[in-house]
């Protein structure tokens, strides 16, 4: 763009963007994206984009959404919002129905919030509370891992793993044990029970992203992994938090990560992709038993007393029933068995640059890592901003992508066809090639 729009003047001069070094940011002149169509973003200039990321991996239809557009409009003609504190509206309740009937065995109550940090918190929150109710207060320190990540909050950040967006808070954080990441499952397994069997009387949980680890850098555990974990749960009498804010609503192939492995957690944890990626709305569902267990006379202060503002905004309710009507009537999950396929087949490709150190998939969750040199295993500097690079180049090819440090993310909607896989894939090859090689 030769000269800023009004539109980028004001963006530079007005708005602080999350996880950008707003210096390296003003230098340059911003993407506008005002348009969309399917899985297209479409910028001011009229330009066409693959959301190769989702949008932040919110996005699951595609945007636009007849269905979604729909009951939004529906919806709005009624009611915007009304509190969830002690009254209820059709849309929340609809939706808590809905959530529930997909939901792993056994988990039985809906409680919402507005993202999915806010999610989680309510997820820690419950847990301490619980143990204490249950006469064990002395229950109240978690185990996460290493490169996890469940959020910006306070309380997220304090069972994160991610020492760049984490360590300059540490000094407001808790406490809490963490053990290696699950890229080796085995070395993680054996640590986790370690820690678990040797601390089990002062663990109220255990948070973990089930199968992958997405801002830790798309990093995938083995098949099978998580049965091995509600087992160690259960056996020390540890509750299990399943975060499953990015691996949700298909991403994995299935509606979430831990059916994968037939586990039930005790709290379980979804948001972004929730509303099909138009509205905040995230829900933290658990078990009858720590539900009932708050449960009481007012007097005895047993209440949840959390809550936020939107909790079970009509408008975003009836956005993500719409979301969970499309998987139903199109037969969505079905449908991705066979882009799973094409998707891996064209990551196999990859494996040959060598520029790329490992590929990593579940599903349409896909994460490539670039290297300066693989088999001497010399990783680019931070500062050759390489990953970054390769993002800017493949809009030329009209990709829109985000990456982790030097990890290029691809997690596009799920109703992506075969070809803008094929596009989306060879696109991203062809930038690496040319950025890699360049570089050198």
């Amino acid at each position: 763009m030769s000269s800023k729009t009004k539109i980028q003047e004001y963006d530079l001069e007005y708005i602080w963007h999350p996880f950008t070094q707003m210096k390296e940011y003003a230098e340059e002149s911003p993407l506008v994206i005002e348009d969309s169509e399917g899985i297209y973003l479409i910028d001011s200039e009229g330009n066409r984009y693959i959301d190769g990321v989702s949008s932040l991996w919110v996005n699951i239809h595609g945007h636009n959404s007849e269905n979604i557009n729909k009951a939004i409009k529906k919806q709005i003609d009624k009611i915007a919002h009304s509190t969830l504190l002690g009254v209820t509206n059709p849309s929340a309740s609809i939706l808590a129905k809905k959530l529930i009937d997909i939901s792993p065995d056994g988990l039985r109550k809906v409680f919402y919030s507005g993202d999915g940090a806010s999610a989680v918190e309510v997820g820690l929150k419950m847990a301490f509370q619980y143990w204490i109710l249950k006469g064990k207060p002395e229950k109240k320190k978690f185990v996460c891992l290493k490169d996890g990540y469940h959020g910006d909050t306070l309380g997220a950040v304090s069972v994160g793993g991610i020492d760049l967006f984490h360590s300059t808070f540490e000094p407001l954080l808790f406490e809490s044990f963490k053990v290696s990441s699950y890229d080796n499952t085995e070395s993680f397994l054996n640590e986790l029970n370690l820690t678990l069997s040797e601390n089990s009387n002062e663990i109220a949980a255990l948070i973990l992203e089930p199968y992958v680890q997405a801002a830790g850098g798309m990093k995938v555990a083995s098949d099978g992994y998580l049965k091995k974990v509600r087992g160690m749960c259960d056996e020390y009498n540890i509750l299990l938090i399943l975060d499953e804010v990015a691996t949700g609503f298909g991403r994995t192939g299935k509606m979430f990560a831990c059916e994968h492995d037939s586990v039930t957690p005790d709290i379980l944890v979804l948001g972004k992709g929730l509303t099909g990626g138009y509205l905040p709305l995230s829900a933290t569902i658990t078990t009858q038993d720590i539900f009932d267990t708050f449960l009481g006379d007012y007097e005895e202060l047993k209440a949840f007393f959390h809550g936020h503002s939107y909790s079970g905004n009509p408008l975003s309710c009836a956005a993500a029933i719409a979301n969970l009507e499309i998987f139903e009537n199109d037969k969505t999950l079905i449908k991705l068995k066979d882009k799973i396929e094409i998707f891996e087949n064209e990551l196999k490709e990859f494996k040959g640059l060598k520029n790329v150190g490992d590929v990593r998939n579940k599903g349409l969750m896909a994460g490539i890592d670039l290297v300066k040199d693989k088999n001497k295993k010399i990783d680019f500097d931070i500062r050759d901003r390489i990953g970054k690079k390769v993002c800017d180049h493949v809009l030329n090819e009209g990709v829109l992508l985000r990456p982790l440090g030097n990890t290029i993310v691809l997690m596009p909607p799920i109703s992506i066809n075969e070809s803008e896989i094929k596009k989306l894939a060879r696109s991203t090859y062809k930038a690496i090639k040319e950025v890699t090689e360049n570089n050198e």
